[in-house]
């Protein structure tokens, strides 16, 4: 059976970026304001606090792991004693192995493995829209392995070195993923994908996006009558359940699109359409643009 998680993180298509160890002293601050490549890091000693817009800030403690996906805005900070007043928390200085925020005299209150990525993929922004706006994973072992792994990869030029980083970025997107789901997970993929109703059902348009899929169905297969299904979908999706086929079916058309090298008649057969003219129509009117125009721009722009 398909796994939805794997096709969306192979979709996005992660590619390494920055890499390093940091630390904050005395009171320190970093903020990203405006666009922003995705972001993760790792504590590893000490404390801070990350505050993502529209979110409650969290208190951040050793062993804990962040990866904000998305272009949102945020900061983290720490506070501890200064031993110069004068220095501006946002103060950033080279020190032998490490970038200290802060205080570069003070005793280190936080130290931190970070890291920064891009996705390739043109339906990042559709397909980051079925996640949390960040993830809080507190002492996962795994994850904290997996970006040492990724630093020190990062930091040396070593032979098929790119290709090491995006097999490690995708396993790291992956524990993250499956290391949040289920109810108390937000609106998106990972609470549908934890509701043993609804994950069936999703696995199956993953499996088979062609199939002409009708509510009552999806319905049967979730073992719901079609109204409750359909309110489960959406509650737990934020979305409904046409509405994600044809998303997905989008997704894997532009991805298609991309490779150059199939036609459209193709295409449309491959994401579920009889005929090139039909989906035409529905690509155009997802994505704004024809397909032939999408294929020579490779963004619809």
């Amino acid at each position: 059976m398909s796994d939805p998680l794997a096709e969306m993180v192979t979709l996005l298509q992660p590619s390494a970026g920055l890499s390093k160890a940091v630390s904050g002293g005395g009171v320190w601050s970093v903020t990203r304001d405006g666009p922003g490549n995705p972001f993760y890091c790792v504590v590893i000693e000490g404390a801070s606090r990350l505050a993502v817009e529209g979110e409650a800030p969290v208190d951040l403690r050793a062993g804990d792991f962040v990866l904000v996906p998305g272009m949102c805005n945020f900061t983290m900070s720490g506070s501890g004693e200064t031993l110069d007043g004068t220095v501006d928390p946002r103060t950033i200085t080279r020190l032998p192995g490490e970038i200290r925020h802060g205080d570069p005299h003070a005793p280190a209150n936080a130290r931190l493995l970070v890291g920064h990525f891009s996705f390739g993929s043109p339906d990042a922004k559709l397909l980051l829209s079925l996640l949390p706006r960040f993830f809080h994973i507190r002492g996962d072992e795994r994850l904290s392995a997996l970006v040492g792994l990724v630093t020190d990869e990062a930091r040396n030029e070593r032979p098929a070195r790119e290709m090491i980083l995006a097999r490690l970025l995708e396993v790291l997107l992956l524990e993250t993923l499956r290391s949040t789901s289920g109810e108390a997970a937000p609106h998106g993929i990972l609470r549908g994908l934890g509701d043993e109703r609804l994950a069936p059902v999703i696995r199956l348009l993953h499996e088979d996006p062609t199939r002409e899929w009708t509510m009552e169905q999806l319905a049967s297969e979730a073992a719901l009558s079609r109204s409750a299904f359909f309110k489960r979908f959406r509650r737990a999706m934020g979305i409904a359940p046409m509405e994600y086929l044809i998303s997905w079916r989008m997704t894997l058309a532009r991805n298609l699109l991309m490779k150059g090298d199939i036609g459209v008649q193709e295409i449309a057969e491959r994401v579920g359409y009889r005929s090139a003219s039909a989906f035409s129509t529905a690509f155009t009117r997802f994505v704004g643009r024809p397909p032939s125009r999408y294929a020579l721009t490779g963004t619809g722009d």
